[in-house]
């Protein structure tokens, strides 16, 4: 098609084209959080190519003012920065990404896997090949053999909630409020991709002028079956030990208080999951401690023993469940969920709704008090975990640890500060020994467990953060292989004026799966720097120097009283700081608290040491609770 200089085509319609209608109706989204209207989106992570650039960077180019572009360094953080950022509001606002053609599309895969892993909102606008296929083929273009309608693109389908390609600029009239309506359901939330060909991006099409009307969006909550509610009241009331489990989806559904209010009026312990920590205050008296794999004795104790578990806002990961260890096999689960896949989980009792408003039903329905034993005896459980951890994050009381570095961080950091981490062993330490000071400030992505989260994570909750609570600071605790993985989103924090403080604990290499080597019999290999046989000189990298040269502060501590130092000079620069510590890779671990979780180990092998953690892990088996 040619191009068109005479943008309006009647009083009714406007002629843009596919890329600039995209751009132009994202930025007259708007939604209602807390009785405030703001826009939707709050702006995007550019990398542009031959794919994008010509017509979609056009577009963006004239709303830059409305929909800020943040420059990105890998298109994979840029993903993991628009995560961040929406867990920041909640799922409540949401940023886009957009990629050239072919492997800048390609990068961001894994951060699309991340998002529909933790339920995420993200906007993927990516380059495609040709419709005409004209050119064909293309630079960067994967042809296939048998299906020429095929690329790179259609990687996508099974990692995100909404997928489609514009073949038209027809087409963007119904795409467009699809995709914001899938990104906006609590049930469907995920990430959204859409495909943008290079010529339809160009092209033109003469848009009713009501399309771009600006529209408020509501998040739906959605009522809970009065059936449902009813079994689930009579599940409850059956109960002599139960528990409540908190999910993020609590934190999604702005029902912490809720939450909080039905524990207290029913005195029942609530348990925590990996994404739904920071539901509860540590302090709070009902707060029994994070469950699973990565828990704490606490909380696992009272799991184990509970004869009716109240699951509300999670959809029950291995390792909040102890691959199906950690409760008893009997024991009831009522499930409450906005997403029926999740709620029926297990032989769950299904409560499909919003966690707010079921929570409110079945509390008003709910005539119950769990018995003061029950009680006393997960608040006594607490206390003993309480003391453990208080000793585990001591300054100087074995090798540097991770736990040591979350002890000091926590008792020197502002409460609204927001603390993130992933992937490798500081999600389990964060999760076993952080102490919440204030709810929904904790983001620890264990949902993917990506490697590589960590900085960029940070970045995009930075970005949120400023718009909510810039008085506060967003501190990441990274690890060293995690750094190496991924680090080039310090530099963007620092070019965005985005300031992010980096916890960098260098154990020399992939400790945390060095240990599960060693755990399941296996010698060290290929993990730990000092291990890897192609390695023959091992050495560290300057991790100071490199941050440095990304234009962060950077210092490197000694030791964890150290530490606390350098933090308070991190708090008060107005630039990222990365401060580095070596941490010991085998003594400095949490060693309490965990639950039982499946692992695949040879049946059959050599080594004594393989066969005898085998054995050991498959005895365990008898605990676990089969689902259908």
């Amino acid at each position: 098609m040619e191009a068109q200089t005479n943008m309006t085509a009647s009083d009714d319609n406007i002629r843009l084209t596919a890329a600039q209608a995209i751009i132009r109706w994202l930025a007259n989204q708007y939604i209602e959080i807390d009785g405030t209207r703001m826009r939707l989106c709050g702006g995007g992570f550019g990398i542009f190519g031959h794919g994008n650039v010509t017509c979609l960077g056009e577009a963006l180019y004239g709303m830059r003012e409305e929909l800020p572009l943040y420059r990105g360094q890998n298109e994979t953080s840029m993903g993991f920065a628009a995560a961040g950022y929406a867990k920041q509001w909640l799922r409540q606002r949401l940023m886009f990404c957009t990629a050239s053609a072919g492997p800048g599309t390609a990068n961001l895969l894994t951060a699309a896997g991340l998002a529909h892993a933790n339920r995420l909102p993200m906007l993927m606008l990516c380059g495609d090949t040709f419709v005409t296929r004209l050119p064909d083929p293309v630079l960067q273009q994967m042809e296939n053999y048998y299906d020429p309608t095929v690329g790179v693109n259609d990687a996508f389908k099974p990692c995100t909630r909404y997928w489609d390609r514009i073949c038209h600029p027809a087409q963007v009239i119904q795409t467009l409020p699809a995709a914001v309506a899938t990104m906006l359901d609590p049930a469907d939330c995920g990430p959204a991709f859409i495909g943008l060909p290079q010529d339809v991006q160009g092209w033109t099409y003469d848009y009713p002028v009501e399309f771009f009307a600006e529209k408020t969006h509501r998040i739906r909550r959605q009522s809970p079956d009065t059936a449902e509610i009813a079994d689930a009241v009579a599940a409850v009331k059956a109960a002599r030990r139960p528990i409540i489990i908190a999910g993020g989806g609590v934190q999604y559904s702005r029902a912490v208080a809720e939450l909080t209010a039905f524990a207290e009026r029913h005195r029942i312990p609530v348990v925590e999951t990996i994404a739904g920590r920071a539901n509860m205050l540590a302090t709070h008296e009902l707060n029994t401690g994070p469950v699973g794999v990565t828990g704490s004795e606490s909380a696992n104790a009272v799991a184990e023993q509970a004869d009716v578990i109240l699951a509300v806002g999670t959809r029950l990961q291995d390792f909040t469940t102890g691959s199906w260890t950690a409760f008893a096999k009997d024991a009831q689960i009522v499930s409450i969920n906005a997403a029926r896949h999740d709620a029926i989980k297990h032989r769950s009792l299904p409560v499909v709704g919003d966690a707010k408003l079921s929570l409110i039903a079945l509390g008003e329905a709910l005539d119950y008090t769990a018995p003061d034993s029950w009680m006393r005896f997960a608040m006594d459980a607490r206390r003993k975990w309480n003391d453990y951890v208080a000793e585990n994050v001591k300054p100087g009381n074995r090798p540097n640890s991770y736990a040591q570095a979350i002890g000091v961080v926590n008792d020197l950091c502002d409460p609204r500060d927001r603390v993130v981490a992933a992937a490798g062993g500081l999600p389990a330490e964060v999760t076993a020994n952080w102490r919440t000071l204030a709810t929904g400030t904790v983001d620890v992505e264990f949902g993917f467990s990506c490697m590589g989260y960590e900085i960029a994570g940070a970045w995009g909750a930075r970005i949120a953060q400023m718009e909510r609570e810039p008085e506060h600071d967003t501190i990441a605790f990274c690890g060293d292989g995690s750094y190496m993985m991924l680090n080039s989103d310090l530099y963007s924090s620092v070019l965005s004026r985005k300031k992010l403080i980096v916890l960098l604990l260098d154990n020399g290499g992939f400790a945390v799966i060095n240990k599960l080597q060693n755990n399941t019999g296996n010698e060290s290999f290929n993990n730990l720097l000092e291990d890897c046989p192609t390695i023959p000189e091992p050495f560290g990298v300057d991790f100071v120097a490199h941050a440095a040269s990304m234009g962060a502060e950077a210092e490197k501590v000694d030791s964890a009283a150290d530490l606390a130092e350098a933090f308070k000079r991190a708090k008060a620069s107005d630039k990222s700081y990365v401060i580095v510590m070596d941490v010991d890779a085998y003594e400095g671990w949490t060693a309490e608290g965990h639950a039982w979780w499946e692992v695949g180990t040879p049946h059959v092998t050599d080594s004594d040491r393989v066969r005898k953690a085998h054995e050991g892990l498959e005895a365990e088996r008898i605990k676990q609770r089969r689902g259908i």
